[in-house]
């Protein structure tokens, strides 16, 4: 598959309990790791939302797969508040129904969705990915 078709046209993800999650099949690399880069290179829009403390700094394996960062020690704001979500979208250049955003609290989903996004609970690696895969019609996982 090519490129990005329909609506959607970034993916937000959560760091903790989403991009470190190592799967079931105990691949390489964190299964939405890998995602995100097959994402990035099919043209989507990614962005990292955390509610990290502003000392934290991403790992340097996710050096340049992110468009923005949002990390809620230096914004101000944090999941599950709306306007974290906003802030994302606005930086990404996109409206919120544009965004689908993954995170392993439910209640952070709410604020997403409350926010406009499309939201993902993330519970396994696999139902995580087959439901990006039909959200986003691409094809995320080898």
């Amino acid at each position: 598959m090519g490129t990005v078709r329909g609506v959607l046209k970034a993916l937000v993800l959560d760091y903790g309990g989403v991009l470190t999650d190592p799967g079931e099949d105990n691949p390489a690399e964190p299964p939405l790791l890998t995602a995100l880069r097959k994402a990035k290179q099919l043209g989507l829009k990614t962005a990292l939302l955390s509610n990290a403390d502003g000392w934290w700094q991403p790992p340097r394996e996710l050096d340049g797969l992110f468009d923005v960062a949002i990390i809620s020690g230096e914004v101000g704001l944090a999941k599950p508040d709306v306007d974290i979500y906003l802030l994302t979208a606005t930086k990404l250049g996109l409206e919120p129904g544009e965004c689908v955003f993954v995170d392993d609290l439910a209640v952070n989903i709410h604020g997403a969705v409350e926010a406009g996004m499309v939201g993902v609970h993330h519970r396994s690696t696999r139902s995580t990915l087959e439901e990006l895969e039909i959200l986003l019609a691409i094809a995320l996982r080898d």
